[in-house]
């Protein structure tokens, strides 16, 4: 069997640099490499909040970002959960190869309800891990791009691919996580980086407003700009400049020298904006009515496959 890739992100807002250097790049170099199905995760917006907020305009913007990056629709196929009834159903199925004490025991799951925004903890919560096993298996993914953080859920993936197979039929592969190589980037203010924080780069920044967020990032009261651990903010920018340059980030601390804080700023933001460049042309080059008809296309392409596999599914139950 051929390798699949399954990604994909929650409509909760544009996506940032983090989005970019922690996923969105490799998922430019493996559209080449494999069949690629990206999900534009809109159900799951809702476990761990009670209302979607602007959904329509959320998935608008991020596969604008997606298309931005380099993401090709004529490569990879862009869906969203809700088209799709058919890997939806899959959820029934599964749920019944997993106990309730395995999704408590989830810690992905343990840290989501602990962040959670929700008046009260909905079901919904506590499924979503089988839900997402639904995403990767109905395409027959194989391999899962990851940060360490989801690997729980893959764990969830490969349990029910793996009793499915052992109590009905071999329908499904078991996947793999792709844990990504590249290293965290914080927020400007030194924090887990984050929309909703306001301490991320959003792709789709211009020029001033990615300034205007730089000039306010935490440094130190030291002039010499080096890179050491102990001075993590200094490090978080040096680390934004070395991903953006592709330089390592001790050789561009040695270039700031004593510059102190004002040319470190100075150097991260040009290198940024100079980075952003084309991906920021190439987002203004499509426009909404785009973004319908690649998402129709898309859609129409992932449903063909989930009818397939929930046809087999059926077979393999009886039913």
């Amino acid at each position: 069997m051929n390798d699949v890739v399954l990604t994909g992100d929650r409509p909760t807002g544009r996506l940032h640099l983090g989005h970019y250097f922690g996923s969105l790049a490799n998922r430019v170099k493996l559209q080449h490499e494999y069949p690629m199905y990206v999900l534009i995760a809109d159900y799951q917006v809702i476990t761990d909040r009670d209302l979607p907020g602007q959904i329509q305009r959320n998935i608008t913007d991020l596969l604008l970002d997606y298309l931005a990056v380099g993401l090709d629709p004529a490569k990879v196929t862009i869906f969203q959960h809700s088209a799709i009834p058919e890997l939806n159903q899959l959820l029934l199925p599964f749920l019944s190869l997993v106990s309730v004490a395995e999704l408590r025991r989830n810690p992905t799951v343990k840290d989501e309800i602990a962040h959670s925004s929700q008046q009260a903890v909905s079901g919904l919560m506590f499924t979503y891990p089988v839900h997402q096993a639904a995403d990767i298996l109905f395409c027959k993914g194989t391999l899962v791009p990851v940060g360490k953080d989801q690997l729980p859920h893959v764990e969830v993936t490969r349990l029910v691919a793996r009793r499915f197979n052992e109590r009905y039929a071999e329908v499904f592969p078991i996947p793999e996580a792709m844990l990504g190589e590249q290293p965290l980037l914080k927020g400007l203010d030194g924090g887990k980086m984050s929309k909703s924080r306001g301490n991320a780069i959003e792709l789709a920044a211009t020029e001033d407003e990615t300034a205007a967020l730089i000039r306010k990032a935490r440094t130190d009261a030291m002039r010499l700009i080096t890179y050491e651990t102990h001075r993590p903010e200094v490090a978080n920018l040096l680390t934004l400049a070395s991903l953006c340059l592709d330089r390592p980030p001790q050789d561009i601390a040695d270039e700031i020298g004593d510059g102190g804080a004002a040319a470190l700023k100075r150097l991260v933001t040009e290198a940024v904006n100079e980075f952003l460049r084309p991906i920021r042309q190439r987002r203004g080059e499509h426009t909404e009515a785009d973004v319908r008809q690649i998402l129709a296309a898309g859609n129409e392409r992932a449903r063909e496959r989930a009818i397939r596999t929930l046809d087999e599914v059926r077979e393999a139950m009886g039913f």
